[in-house]
């Protein structure tokens, strides 16, 4: 028996020895070296990264890829030994031999060595870091007593996430109104723009804290995530009516309104006093307007109004919690009536004026002859034109103190009055040569073409006119 030990022994180191033997290289061999480093990679999970080991010299020899944390072989040479479909190898067929990684995932983070079988061996180490975007667990995940309480009392969200490295997490409204942290029975509050922290507590909660909240995770590997809470606060209905007492008159449209918060959700409805409810038709108009997460507008139109539309109504608003009621008083509203006073109808001024512009028209008929008198055969010249100018001021002056209301008034009557004092100055100017002057004129156009009659006459000195003062 010793002597089969011995004989295995041998055999052993006689092998030995030649396996040793047949590893010697001559002493002008080149041995194996790297030509550069492997790669450090930092990438996110699920890009494709590369390792790459160029090797001159290398032989005879292999290289082999080996995972360092696990030691597990992955690949010799060009012949993948790892039962893994996201690993390949490739050789360029010289020196550069490939290991690559598709879709990388957090269990590849680690280091990897090219190897070549020399005595003693060789290598070199490459490193993969992956990094992992955050993610928020599912709602079953969240502790706490949920995202709905009672006015004054407490919730508390929890927002758990992962990723590598680890997400930093913190909330904010998703409105951008602060979140309000108040102490737990003390009147002190404080608020801010984002809260810190997986965990979000509010105490002593109050109706304007509903609304939806966000839970934000990042850790600087896009994309940052987000989560919504929906918080809600449960109270007894409450009714606003800010104005109690309308007024109108009958035959119009009227429009009355209420104020409602109320959460959960309630029932709206109209009813008028005395009455049943009212439901949406012609007469009655009905609207719904919200305004935040627990309050809303009520709305109610009653058109052509009529005696028995008048007195009281209510706006309702009931849910689970209670019963809400506002009323409005409806009453009729009595226009001032019109004043009944005997004045001069308003066509009389027109009538004025039309009569005014035709005694204006005739007395400027009646110019014309006066404007022919004024020739070189009147013998006149300047003297008569002085004179003209003299009559014009007394025609301003008397235009002044006349009034025209006197003068309609004899007219009407019929006797000598208005009417006299027109004929006699259409009579003046009508007149012989030889009158010094012609009579006032009420019309301030009068003045007008008397002026220009004067320029015409200093024209025609010079000139002789045909067919003067018929």
């Amino acid at each position: 028996m010793d002597n089969i030990n011995f004989i295995v022994i041998a055999f052993i180191f006689l092998n030995g020895s030649i396996s040793v033997k047949c590893q010697m290289h001559e002493p002008d061999e080149l041995m194996p070296e790297f030509y550069a480093p492997l790669e450090n990679w930092t990438v996110t999970q699920g890009r494709d990264i590369y390792f790459t080991c160029t090797v001159n010299n290398l032989g005879n020899y292999k290289v082999a890829w080996i995972k360092s944390d696990s030691k597990a072989i992955l690949a010799i040479h060009t012949n993948l030994i790892a039962h893994n479909h996201r690993l390949t190898v490739t050789h360029n067929g010289h020196n550069t031999w490939k290991l690559h990684v598709f879709n990388v995932q957090k269990n590849d983070t680690g280091s990897y060595m090219c190897q070549i079988n020399t005595q003693p061996m060789i290598l070199q180490t490459g490193y993969l870091d992956v990094r992992i975007p955050p993610n928020i667990l599912d709602e079953t995940d969240i502790e706490g007593p949920g995202s709905a309480a009672m006015e004054g009392g407490t919730i508390r969200l929890r927002c758990r996430s992962t990723g590598k490295p680890e997400p930093k997490v913190h909330w904010k409204r998703k409105d951008n109104r602060h979140i309000v942290i108040r102490s737990d029975g003390a009147r002190e509050k404080q608020d801010s723009a984002i809260v810190k922290g997986d965990t979000l507590e509010l105490s002593n909660v109050h109706r304007t804290d509903m609304g939806k909240y966000l839970c934000i995770a990042k850790n600087n590997v896009p994309p940052t995530v987000s989560k919504e809470f929906n918080v809600q606060i449960h109270f007894h209905p409450m009714i606003k009516v800010t104005n109690q007492l309308v007024a109108a008159p009958i035959g119009s449209n009227v429009h009355i309104q209420c104020y409602v918060e109320t959460s959960p959700k309630a029932m709206h409805s109209w009813a008028k006093i005395n009455g049943g409810d009212l439901i949406p038709s012609v007469k009655y108009e009905m609207s719904e307007t919200p305004i935040n997460e627990y309050s809303l507008q009520m709305d109610l139109t009653i058109t052509s109004l009529e005696p028995k539309d008048f007195g009281g109504y209510l706006c309702i608003a009931k849910n689970a919690l209670g019963k809400a009621e506002g009323s409005i008083r409806l009453q009729e509203l009595h226009l001032p009536s019109a004043p009944t006073t005997t004045e001069a109808s308003p066509s009389e001024p027109e009538d004025e004026d039309e009569e005014d512009d035709e005694s204006a028209n005739s007395e400027e008929e009646n110019l014309v002859p006066v404007e022919e008198s004024i020739g070189p055969d009147s013998g006149g010249g300047e003297n008569r034109l002085s004179s003209d100018g003299f009559d014009l001021r007394r025609v301003q002056q008397e235009q002044h103190l006349s009034t025209r209301k006197p003068q309609r008034t004899d007219q009407n009557g019929g006797g000598g009055g208005g009417g006299g004092v027109r004929h006699h100055d259409q009579k003046q100017r009508h007149g012989s040569k030889d009158s010094g002057h012609r009579s006032p004129c009420p019309c301030w156009p009068l003045v007008l073409l008397a002026t220009l009659a004067l320029l015409w006459s200093l024209w025609s000195r010079t000139v002789p006119v045909a067919g003067a003062c018929r």
